[in-house]
């Protein structure tokens, strides 16, 4: 049986940029990928800024994991090699299950834009108390490149032949359109 539906279903999602330099003027990523989600349909439960520490990706990612009205989670930086790059050792801890595939499929999509050097992009994702994790670098193109190849498709109910939503608790109180 497909994990799909016939129509779309409205996600609340909450977006998180991990940066040491970053604010809200210039957040070229967290942005991007904000105005993705609105423009696929979907709603922004929230968009913060935190600096790159375990404790305090830790913090947000745990409160937003509890929040039943959160659905999916997408952040943007810390997931480099560079002394402070940490949201992988942030955010592993409280996945309930890893999705394998999805950094070796973003470091696959990746190579075609910027050859050898995908394999420096530490993303991961995973579900955490039925919520939807994903972790890109902080780059605006590694985000347009996990957006559009990879994340899009598995927020939306309608493509198959499976996607993430029947996986999401709170997917079934959100909108749907069709």
């Amino acid at each position: 049986m497909a994990d799909h539906t016939s129509y779309f279903i409205a996600l609340n999602v909450a977006v998180l940029t991990v940066s040491d330099t970053r604010n809200s003027t210039n957040d070229t990523s967290g942005n991007f990928l904000s105005l993705s989600v609105k423009e696929a349909g979907h709603s922004v439960s929230e968009h913060l800024i935190v600096r790159d520490d375990i404790y305090d990706i830790r913090a947000v990612v745990s409160r937003w994991i509890a929040d039943d009205s959160i659905s999916a989670i997408i952040i943007t930086g810390g997931t480099g090699f560079s002394e402070r790059d940490s949201t992988p050792e942030a955010i592993k801890p409280l996945f309930d299950k890893d999705v394998e595939g999805f950094g070796e499929i973003f470091r696959l999509v990746s190579y075609q834009e910027i050859g050898t050097s995908t394999i420096q992009s530490r993303c991961v994702a995973g579900v955490a108390n039925r919520t939807i994790i994903f972790a890109l670098p902080g780059s605006t193109g590694a985000c347009k490149t996990g957006w559009n190849m990879l994340i899009k498709e598995q927020l939306d109910a309608e493509h198959g032949p499976c996607n993430f939503v029947p996986h999401i608790a709170n997917a079934s109180n959100c909108a749907s359109r069709g």
